[in-house]
């Protein structure tokens, strides 16, 4: 049976050193860390995640500030916001979740966001620090609680081979920078990987990371059994049950550690932009 990652409990660990944390760094500063929460329009899954973010910022002791646009804003109304809350000093963080209307460029809205509020690490400057291993960096938060899980567990990294399944910016590519950082030979699958090739592909890997969206994709034939897999996908059937791209029932027995769905990389997800907020606050105080 796999050791399973239990990111729930991690997160709860991380929660609590940074609710310490602020708690000191309040009494010195005068004034808690401040996240801003933009949400555009009414997207169930947007805010459940909203809601999330904010109950976690309310237990550690970060101020949150949330503003909730109509799915008709305007993407000029967006970025004015954003110029505010970047001007703000009470803002140390802004994040403005994902997906967009349609009619709004998702680039221009990052692009707006200034480097060093940008909790969700998704701006050219904080990838291209990232790029270059630079520990300065606002790292997005899924690929960074990925790593955070590996240390954790204690699970070795140096010369390792890993496979990440997808490719976007949320996750892929900073996951793949992450684990080059930790001096694995990673290999990239993505949409136009020939089907066929695949199993193979991931077999070969001693650090799995699936991040593709696509419920039940890595099957038993993907794995082997000295396989660490992280699943960051994350589905609803249709019978209203959450799951991964990966098959975890199937392939649980068979690997040595995994990551459950829920309550594996999820939670940490959240503990990062947390530890994000409070590092851009600390910079900020210092400065």
């Amino acid at each position: 049976m796999a050791i399973i990652i239990d990111g729930a409990k991690l997160a709860q660990e991380i929660r609590t050193e940074i609710k310490n944390e602020v708690k000191k760094l309040i009494i010195n500063n005068k004034r808690a860390p401040g996240l801003a929460v933009i949400q555009i329009g009414a997207d169930p899954a947007s805010t459940i995640y909203v809601r999330n973010k904010i109950k976690a910022c309310a237990e550690v002791g970060v101020e949150s500030f949330g503003f909730t646009l109509q799915n008709t804003a305007t993407e000029q109304e967006v970025l004015s916001l954003i110029s505010d809350l970047n001007a703000d000093s009470r803002i140390d963080g802004i994040l403005c979740q994902l997906p967009l209307p349609v009619h709004i460029d998702q680039n221009k809205i990052i692009f707006a966001i200034a480097p060093d509020k940008d909790v969700d690490g998704f701006h050219p400057y904080n990838v291209g620090l990232l790029s270059m291993g630079n520990p300065n960096a606002l790292v997005a938060c899924t690929p960074q609680g990925c790593i955070k899980m590996l240390k954790a567990y204690g699970i070795p990294t140096r010369g390792k081979r890993a496979v990440v399944v997808g490719r976007s910016n949320i996750v892929g590519r900073p996951m793949a920078l992450l684990l080059l950082g930790l001096d694995c030979t990673v290999t990239i699958t993505h949409s136009h990987t020939p089907a066929e090739d695949l199993p193979a592909i991931c077999r070969e890997a001693d650090i799995l990371v699936a991040a593709t969206g696509k419920a039940g994709l890595i099957t038993p034939e993907f794995v082997n059994s000295d396989q660490v897999i992280l699943d960051v996908g994350i589905s609803r059937t249709t019978n209203g049950k959450i799951v991964g791209d990966v098959d975890f029932t199937a392939v649980e027995p068979i690997v040595k550690a995994i990551t459950p769905v829920p309550g594996g990389v999820g939670p940490v997800t959240i503990a990062m932009l947390l530890k994000n907020t409070l590092a851009s606050y600390r910079r900020r105080m210092a400065d």
